[in-house]
């Protein structure tokens, strides 16, 4: 299944036309955009000790809520990062893919309330 070409919001969009409420909630966080990559880049790769660039489905660029201080008053914007390139590869169908896109970017929106892997993965995220 092939997303509609990148850049920044189309794939949101097309989300969201879909139903997946997800992506229309991140509207609601001021700030906080997703942009949509074709797969991380090397720099990525590397700081989060990837294997396989393939692996990575979104990742949110920012300083979760919880650990916000005065200190961070002035940051650089924060930002949701779709691959989809990656997603694309696993998802067999359009509606896999919507559900997909959905998952990806609530389990990324759960980093921004300060969620950690291991809680997100009891979540189902």
């Amino acid at each position: 299944v092939k997303l509609p070409p990148a850049g920044g919001i189309a794939v949101a969009r097309a989300a969201q036309e879909e139903g997946a409420d997800a992506v229309s909630a991140v509207n609601t966080f001021r700030g906080l955009a997703i942009d949509i990559e074709d797969q991380p880049d090397a720099e990525t790769v590397r700081r989060l000790g990837l294997r396989d660039r393939r692996s990575l489905l979104g990742l949110y660029h920012g300083v979760p809520i919880t650990k916000r201080s005065v200190m961070h008053l002035t940051r650089p914007p924060e930002r949701i990062v779709l691959y989809q390139a990656n997603i694309e590869r696993i998802c067999a169908s359009r509606d896999e893919l919507i559900r997909q896109i959905r998952k990806t970017v609530l389990h990324e929106i759960g980093h921004h309330f300060g969620l950690g892997e291991d809680e997100l993965a009891a979540l189902g995220y």
